[in-house]
């Protein structure tokens, strides 16, 4: 395969010191995360409950030992990863043909000299943009990674697919958790606000039923469900969507929340 243009002898992000500095802004947002789930799981939520005795304790300290078994596992893997060292490919490296079976002797530097890569070797890669050799199982390149220009179903390519199936399904995963959060708030027709502070009772006086609980905040025209607004007969009907007058549930009027 002929590929055109000038190559790159060094690799530009050995000195893109940006990257080096949102690197470390990353970690600490890691931490923040980790040290803000820490607060809610045990000193919020499964700490105090420690102490209430009886099923509830139990159910805590299996969640806080299994939390905190995750937890250094996580923290573990997580700064071995941004502490190891990746390693960098010697300069002027290299390869031999097939050294390791013994069937070729190490090719010296000047047998190398004025040597065009043969890209028909399977054995023998190389890095276009650095104009280096690579070793096998190696992606020295910061830039080649991310390359739209690799052969189809080689590892890069694969990395890179691996690496997009990752981030969306963690995306998936969060869109998939708020959309719960939110089918249960309208089915009880209760605000996020309102869900954090009142107390956990299965009695609110707004609870109208699943029907009349989804018209409150979609509306009774079918139209109009998947857009952020309302017909004017619901408009009229519907007062909650005025958003001053609520309807209540007549026979929780009564309850105290």
């Amino acid at each position: 395969m002929h590929r055109s243009g000038t190559t790159m002898a060094w690799n530009v992000f050995k000195f893109c010191t940006v990257l080096r500095g949102l690197g470390s802004i990353m970690i600490l947002l890691v931490l923040g995360v980790v040290g803000v789930t820490y607060y809610a799981v045990v000193f919020t939520n499964y700490g105090p409950a420690l102490f209430d005795g009886g099923l509830h304790s139990f159910i805590a300290v299996v969640v806080l030992i299994l939390f905190h078994f995750l937890l250094v596992l996580l923290l573990w893997s997580y700064f071995t990863v941004v502490l190891t060292d990746s390693g960098t490919v010697p300069p002027n490296w290299k390869p031999a043909s097939d050294e390791e079976r013994g069937e070729v002797d190490p090719l010296n530097e000047s047998e190398f000299d004025g040597l065009q890569p043969d890209l028909s070797s399977q054995r023998i890669r190389y890095c276009w943009k650095c104009n280096q050799f690579k070793p096998p199982r190696c992606h020295h390149c910061s830039v080649s990674f991310f390359s739209d220009e690799e052969i189809p179903g080689t590892t890069a390519t694969l990395a890179t697919t691996f690496l997009s199936f990752v981030l969306n399904l963690a995306f998936a995963l969060s869109v998939f958790g708020f959309l719960i959060m939110h089918v249960s708030l309208v089915s009880a027709n209760t605000t996020t606000i309102e869900a954090y502070e009142k107390k956990t009772t299965p009695k609110w006086r707004y609870d109208l039923g699943r029907k009349k609980n989804f018209e409150q905040v979609f509306g009774t025209d079918k139209r109009y469900w998947f857009i952020p607004a309302y017909s004017d007969e619901d408009l009229r009907r519907i007062p909650a969507l005025q958003g001053l007058e609520f309807p209540s549930n007549p026979d929780f009027d009564s309850e105290e929340f």
